[in-house]
């Protein structure tokens, strides 16, 4: 058994991260020792490790529910991680694809922006933002 602090060593995470876990359903309920203190079973590392993992892959906490409880389907089977995976993959794409956007968009208000002594109320990105989309247009 492991303590909260063990735990929370072996995994790279703190304490309080795997108490928010455990509220959300994602590592199972520890029990507590005499002592009073949370111990979880040794298989709770590798669970951590599983859901750090999938954050680095951009998975949020729901979606990581989601994957942890796809072995308890009796129909379960590898597509329906691929689907997920596929899914979230998509959702990623779009996310870059709009952020390039924003960034050039930035691009081009920075360099409408090359006077540094242009009084703050001619400044031109301050201006481009407050701009209605009516104004845009004319």
């Amino acid at each position: 058994m492991l303590t909260i602090g063990k735990l929370a060593s072996l995994a790279g995470t703190t304490p309080n991260t795997l108490r928010y876990y455990e509220r959300e359903g994602l590592i199972p309920i520890a029990s507590k020792g005499d002592n009073g203190y949370r111990l979880y079973p040794q298989d709770a590392a590798r669970r951590v490790h599983f859901i750090r993992q999938a954050q680095q892959c951009g998975f949020t906490l729901a979606e990581i529910h989601e994957l942890l409880t796809i072995p308890e389907r009796a129909s379960a089977c590898c597509s329906d991680v691929r689907t997920l995976a596929l899914e979230k993959k998509l959702a990623l794409e779009a996310k870059i694809k709009l952020m390039k956007a924003m960034s050039a968009e930035l691009d081009v208000l920075i360099n409408n922006c090359v006077d540094d002594t242009h009084p703050l109320d001619e400044c031109p990105i301050l201006n481009a933002l407050n701009r209605l989309p009516a104004e845009t247009k004319q």
